[in-house]
């Protein structure tokens, strides 16, 4: 076999290890907690649905890889939630030493394509990182809505965590932020979140 496909399969094999690294937010219906490939998946159809509200054009295509790859790096690294105030002080450099681990599976060439889009994600300066880190903050906002908040509940979440979080959803996508904020006063209303 040649080195290059080699490399690119065992890569793919890698990966699949995302389908085993389980977040808090549980699916629709009450179901039980998505993982990561899930979730990536999710985000990548839901960016190529809800394109056209992006306040800037966007190059579609990059959006939806940078969804499906921002995760991989939790293989190494776990998944940090989101208000996990402990665990995001040291995030950065447990994904940043898996993604120079899991990257380097690939050839040179893809590695260094993959890493240069995973930071591009990471740094939120361009169009299309902002749009896909509003699908990263809308999808497990509607799974968590349409299970009644239970996992806002669970964690003891507080107004001013989410929209610490969802606010940035307005860099990629003012009209997706207002449905978010919509849906947030809901169960802040309802008791889901805490004031």
């Amino acid at each position: 076999m040649d080195n290059r496909i080699r490399q690119q399969l065992e890569f793919s094999l890698e990966i699949d290890k995302e389908k085993n690294i389980f977040r808090q937010t549980h699916l629709s219906g009450n179901g039980r907690q998505e993982n990561d490939a899930e979730h990536a998946w999710h985000m990548a159809i839901m960016a190529y649905l809800l394109k056209e509200y992006a306040n800037e054009p966007v190059d579609i295509g990059k959006v939806i890889l940078m969804c499906l790859i921002h995760d991989i790096v939790e293989i190494d690294a776990g998944d940090t939630y989101a208000y996990d105030e402990v665990n995001l002080k040291t995030q950065k450099a447990r994904e940043d030493a898996a993604k120079e681990r899991i990257f380097s599976i690939l050839p040179a060439d893809q590695k260094a394509e993959l890493i240069a889009l995973f930071d591009e994600f990471e740094a939120w300066e361009t169009p299309e990182s902002k749009f896909a880190h509003a699908m990263d903050n809308i999808q497990p906002l509607i799974l968590n809505h349409s299970n009644g908040g239970g996992d806002w509940r669970a964690h003891g979440v507080t107004a001013r965590q989410v929209y610490g979080r969802q606010n940035k959803t307005k860099l990629g996508s003012e009209q997706i932020f207002q449905i978010s904020d919509e849906i947030l006063k809901e169960n802040i209303l309802k008791g889901n979140i805490k004031e």
